[in-house]
């Protein structure tokens, strides 16, 4: 896959503010996220526009391309190109000729917004695809889970700045973070961990990822479309993320708080 220079919009910017305490008015600067659209293009084809975090861009986008399963590899993305425009962010990629005509068979647009994944999908049957099945035997050693919570917060620089996004981050067995991915869309976090993940050719069977969100249903159903057999979160699942995870053998934990957590599918995974 070959990447060409990225686009340089600023993933966060200063503007001035009033901080009010009390009846004490102070004038100052605070560091605010940025979210900007970003199009997803597949053989000239725009196939859908995502707000996002202008960051880690080209891991967002084979992320993308991985979880939605447009793509089955890295490899069949043969090129990739970030471009600023006037009103956003392009991403320009070119797939084999075997996605294409998939593509062009099931494409859909979108139009997605802050944590929103299902915003512009055209009929209630696309709501749902077939989840895929994960038969990993990973196991975590105990301790694993509190470990890596203990060490994201000094690893989210973004939310340091600006407390306004959302990081996913990728773990070992023993809860060591390999690496960590911020945006203002929890889904769009996981798709760059998987995107930056799969660039490694990392073993998405070998460790779990760690979201600082809630365990939605579009979280887990884009982990099992990567092979990820662990989902933790440190807020609560929903009932429709709960039963893909059933379905597709995920193990979903949610609750992530220091030493304790909720095991909410398939706890075989956690010793």
């Amino acid at each position: 896959m070959q990447i060409e220079a990225g686009a340089g919009i600023e993933a966060h910017n200063s503007y001035r503010v009033q901080r009010r305490v009390g009846g004490i008015v102070i004038g100052g600067e605070e560091s605010v996220a940025e979210e900007t659209p970003v199009a997803l293009v597949y053989n000239g084809i725009s196939h859908a526009v995502m707000m996002a975090t202008p960051d880690d861009l080209e891991d967002f986008a084979l992320g993308f391309s991985l979880s939605e399963c447009i793509v089955r590899r890295p490899g069949e993305i043969l090129d990739l190109d970030v471009m600023e425009r006037d009103n956003g962010i392009e991403i320009q990629m070119r797939v084999s000729a075997e996605r294409a005509l998939q593509l062009k068979e099931f494409r859909r647009s979108m139009a997605g917004r802050t944590g929103c994944g299902l915003c512009g999908t055209e009929s209630l049957d696309q709501l749902k695809r077939r989840a895929s099945r994960v038969d990993s035997e990973a196991v975590l050693s105990s301790g694993a889970l509190p470990r890596a919570l203990a060490s994201l917060e000094s690893m989210q620089r973004l939310f340091r700045l600006t407390g306004a996004v959302h990081a996913a981050a990728w773990c070992n067995a023993q809860g060591a973070i390999k690496l960590v991915r911020e945006d203002v869309g929890r889904h769009n976090a996981l798709d760059k961990v998987i995107g930056a993940v799969a660039a490694q050719r990392g073993d998405f069977g070998a460790g779990f990822v760690l979201m600082t969100s809630r365990a939605s249903y579009e979280i887990v159903q884009k982990a099992a479309a990567a092979g990820i057999a662990v989902v933790a979160a440190v807020s609560a699942a929903t009932g429709m993320a709960v039963r893909v995870a059933e379905e597709s053998g995920v193990t979903l934990v949610g609750f992530v708080r220091g030493e304790r957590h909720c095991v909410y599918t398939h706890p075989q995974r956690i010793h």
